[in-house]
C-alpha cells in the first residue's frame, strides 16, 4: 500500500512538472485539477472582472449623492439600490464596485514589487554569500525585526501629512517595503540548499554566468515558494490598505473598501444599526482574502509532497466507500 502511495505521489509531482514546463495550456490544467486553487482563482476573477465592468454594472457615480431628500439620505438595500446608500446618499454597490478597482490595484503593485524584491534579495544574498550575503542579510533583518504595520502606519501618516498621501499609490509603495523581508529570508534558506546540487554545480562548470544559473537555473525550482509569498503578500497587502484608509490614512474622497468603513465608523453606523454601511464591504474582504488563503493551499499541496499524499488517501477512501 505505501509503495502504491508513493508511486502515485511521485506520478503526480512529475505530471506538475511537465505540465509546468509546458507553459500557459499545462500550468490551467494543473491549477484546474486542485480545487482549492481553482476555487480560489475563481473567486478572484470575479473581483477582478466586477471591478473592470462596474460601469456597465451600475448606472451611479460613486461620488454623486443620489439620495438628497428626506430626513436621512442612508436608506436600507432595495431594489433601487442594491446595498442601500451611505450618509451621504452615495450608492454602496457602485461604491463597493469601483473600490474593488483600488484595493486590487494597491493589493497587485504591492505583491509583485514585493515579490521582485524577495527573489533579488534572497537569491542573491544566498548565491555569491560572503559579504554580499552578509550586506544584504543585515538588511533583510533589520526589516525583519521591524514591526510591519505599526511602521507602516507611521509611513503612511507621515506621506499624508506631507500632502502626499492623497495618491493611493503611496499606500501601496509602503506596503512593498514594509512586507518582503520575511519572505527573502526564506528564499534565501531555500536557495541555500539549492545552489549545492549538482545541476548548479555543472552549470558553474558549463562556465554560465551567475544571474542565468540564479534565474535559469535556481529560481524555476523555486516557482512554488514564491507564489505562496506572492499571494501571502497579497493577502496582507489588501488587509493592511483597508486597516489604513479605514484609519484615515488614505484619500477619504476616493471610495474604496477601507474608506466605505472609514465613512461608517465616522456616521456610527454599527451604533444607529444600519448595517448595510459596513457588512458589504467587510464581507468583500473577507472573501477576497479567503480566496487567496484557498489559492495558497493549493500551493502548498502541489509543492509539498505529504500534503499530496495525505489528498491521495482521502480520494482512495471515498473511492473505496463508493
Amino acid at each position: 500500500m505505501q509503495a502504491t502511495n508513493l508511486t502515485d505521489q511521485n506520478l503526480e509531482t512529475a505530471t506538475f512538472l511537465s505540465s509546468a514546463r509546458k507553459g500557459g495550456r499545462g500550468v490551467f490544467r494543473a491549477i484546474v485539477a486542485n480545487p482549492k486553487i481553482s476555487f480560489g482563482v475563481g473567486v478572484v476573477a470575479v473581483f477582478v472582472l466586477a471591478a473592470i465592468a462596474a460601469p456597465l454594472l451600475t448606472p451611479y457615480d460613486p461620488s454623486a449623492h443620489v439620495i438628497t431628500t428626506g430626513v436621512s439620505r442612508s436608506v436600507p438595500p432595495s431594489a433601487a439600490h442594491i446595498f442601500g446608500t451611505t450618509g451621504l446618499g452615495q450608492d454602496l454597490f457602485s461604491q463597493i464596485l469601483y473600490g474593488a478597482r483600488i484595493s486590487l490595484v494597491i493589493g497587485f503593485v504591492a505583491a509583485i514589487g514585493s515579490t521582485l524584491l524577495q527573489v533579488l534579495m534572497g537569491l542573491t544574498a544566498a548565491y555569491f554569500g560572503g559579504i554580499i550575503d552578509e550586506i544584504l542579510s543585515l538588511i533583510t533583518n533589520i526589516f525583519l525585526v521591524l514591526p510591519g504595520l505599526p511602521l507602516t502606519i507611521v509611513l503612511a501618516s507621515l506621506a499624508k501629512a506631507s500632502s502626499v498621501g492623497q495618491n493611493e499609490l503611496t499606500i501601496a509603495i509602503v506596503l512593498l517595503f514594509t512586507s518582503w523581508s520575511y519572505g527573502a529570508r526564506v528564499l534565501r534558506a531555500q536557495t541555500l540548499s539549492i545552489k549545492e546540487r549538482e545541476f548548479v554545480s555543472a552549470a558553474r562548470a558549463n562556465g554560465e554566468s551567475a544571474l542565468r544559473i540564479i534565474f535559469v537555473e535556481i529560481l524555476p525550482n523555486e516557482i512554488a515558494l514564491v507564489a505562496s509569498t506572492f499571494v501571502g503578500t497579497f493577502v496582507y497587502a489588501i488587509g493592511a490598505e483597508v486597516a489604513l484608509e479605514f484609519l484615515g490614512l488614505g484619500d477619504i474622497s476616493s471610495p474604496s473598501w477601507g474608506v466605505i468603513l472609514y465613512w461608517a465608523q465616522v456616521n456610527g453606523a454599527l451604533i444607529v444599526g444600519k448595517w448595510w454601511q459596513f457588512v458589504p464591504a467587510g464581507l468583500c474582504v473577507a472573501v477576497l482574502c479567503a480566496s487567496l488563503t484557498f489559492v495558497n493551499f493549493g500551493i502548498d499541496e502541489l509543492a509539498n509532497p505529504n500534503l499530496r499524499s495525505e489528498r491521495l488517501m482521502k480520494k482512495k477512501k471515498k473511492s473505496v466507500v463508493a
